[in-house]
């Protein structure tokens, strides 16, 4: 979310950071790398020979880890746009735009940036299946505006579903509280959220669509409406109650980890202990460049795995030390795209008109 524009910066104190949002941030994007490393690629395949157990979870379970993001962004989106159930005075379509440009500029950046490296590990992986062909100008354009999927493409990077159904979130979330004010905007975020925990969410072919996990951004949401220090924290006690129910009429992992992280973030707020723990300035740094990270971290991985397979060939060690290098090499380039990219985009944007 974009800070408040203040009119007078140095009269006003910054806000301390929710540090354990940024740790939580910091966990999802790093095993969201080591997963997709772990998915892509052949250097997953013959580290798995001397960590089969570590590669096998991290191919098949890490994944699920994308519904913390869910749940932050729900968390954090309300916090911007309505506090206390009530939208704040706002254009909508100008807030809309403004998302857009904050989560849409790095990402498309990204794009470009994954083309010349998909184009190299072409040339030398022996699976091109796990490679993203060279893209044509239709298959850009639906990237552009986020339709991809809606669309059929093919995505040019791992991941990028994601930024496209954050953005399809934000945006029904605005809606929401738009088309019905007060109270009666949280009773209709609340029943799509309802909605999409016993029946969106329950069927795969909804998930190009928000619907399908607005069941845990809505978790989010209400983690930070029924935590206000104003209210009982038997409130709290009601959204673990839903949430439980959902996950008693059908079980998924991914919904139980969006209600755990639901119900931290709430008591979190309403014990104020989100500011305090954990204190580390490099997990904080982490948490701020996660999103870059997210973003750039699958073209780092195809040439890793490209010269991995290259001068190293088939020797497991050496594949399974290929896999840290690129993790690591993923959290670098993240920091010198967060720095040139994203974090001056940000600026850009939230800069007073």
């Amino acid at each position: 979310m974009e800070a408040s524009l203040r009119n007078s910066p140095s009269m006003t104190l910054p806000s301390p950071r929710w540090v354990l949002i940024d740790a939580l941030r910091a966990l999802a994007s790093q095993l969201i790398v080591l997963h997709h490393l772990a998915f892509y690629g052949p250097m997953a395949s013959y580290a798995e020979l001397v960590a089969p157990r570590l590669v096998g979870w991290l191919h098949a379970e890490a994944r699920i880890v994308v519904q913390l993001f869910f749940v932050i962004g729900g968390f954090l989106a309300v916090k911007s746009l309505a506090p206390t159930g009530t939208l704040r005075p706002m254009n909508p379509l100008r807030t809309v735009w403004r998302r857009y440009l904050v989560i849409g500029i790095p990402f498309l950046v990204a794009m470009l940036l994954s083309i010349p490296c998909a184009s190299v590990a072409r040339e030398v992986l022996p699976d091109p299946l796990l490679v993203p062909e060279a893209p044509t100008f239709l298959q850009m354009l639906a990237h552009m505006f986020f339709l991809q999927d809606i669309l059929g493409y093919d995505g040019l990077s791992a991941g990028i579903w994601y930024v496209a159904i954050d953005f399809q979130l934000f945006t029904l979330l605005l809606g929401c509280l738009w088309l019905a004010r007060g109270v009666w905007g949280m009773v209709l975020v609340a029943g799509l959220g309802v909605g999409s925990l016993f029946y969106f969410n329950r069927s795969p072919s909804w998930d190009i669509w928000a619907l399908y996990f607005f069941g845990a951004y809505s978790l989010g949401v209400f983690a930070f409406w029924l935590a206000d220090p104003k209210r009982s924290p038997t409130w709290l006690l009601a959204l673990a109650g839903v949430g439980t129910f959902a996950l008693w009429c059908d079980w998924r992992s991914r919904i139980a980890l969006a209600l755990a992280t639901a119900l931290v973030l709430g008591l979190g707020r309403k014990l104020d202990f989100l500011t305090r723990f954990p204190r580390s300035k490099f997990i904080s740094w982490l948490g701020e460049i996660s999103y870059s990270v997210f973003l750039i971290h699958f073209p780092v991985c195809l040439v890793i795995n490209a010269l991995v397979v290259r001068y190293a060939g088939q020797n497991p060690a050496v594949n399974l030390a290929g896999m840290a290098l690129a993790w690591v090499l993923s959290t670098v380039a993240g920091a010198v795209f967060y720095r040139y990219v994203e974090s001056p985009v940000r600026r850009k944007v939230s800069a007073p008109q």
